[in-house]
Order: C-alpha cells, then sequence, then structure tokens
C-alpha cells in the first residue's frame, strides 16, 4: 500500500465558543454600535440643550473701511 493512499480523516472542528465569529464582522458590529452611541449623544445635545445666546464684538481693521 503506498502512502497516503488510504481514506483521509479530518480532524474534528474545535469550537472556541463566542470568538468563532469573525473578525471582520465583529469589527463592524462594534464600530456600529460606537457610531449609533456618538449619533444619540449628538441628537441628545441638539435636542435638550439650549445655547444661550450672547453678544460678540469684532474689531475690523481701518484699511479694510477705506475704499481705494
Amino acid at each position: 500500500m503506498a502512502a497516503g493512499s488510504g481514506p483521509r480523516r479530518s480532524l474534528p472542528r474545535v469550537s472556541r465558543g463566542p470568538s468563532d465569529v469573525p473578525t471582520l464582522f465583529r469589527f463592524l458590529a462594534v464600530v456600529a454600535v460606537l457610531a449609533g452611541i456618538a449619533f444619540a449623544a449628538m441628537f441628545a445635545l441638539a435636542t435638550f440643550v439650549e445655547p444661550t445666546p450672547r453678544e460678540i464684538s469684532v474689531t475690523i481693521p481701518n484699511a479694510k473701511l477705506q475704499p481705494k
């Protein structure tokens, strides 16, 4: 009998538990959750926080006020 001519047996797949999720899918899921949290925070700030209006003064140089 020649070497390697017998039936091939494959090794049983060893389950590693929850880490069987593909790395790219896990990465995209984490990015989606973080984006959702950021969106919710911005929405909450825009909805519930009211900015206080105040006066500002800007000094304009004389060179910009004089016609040429």
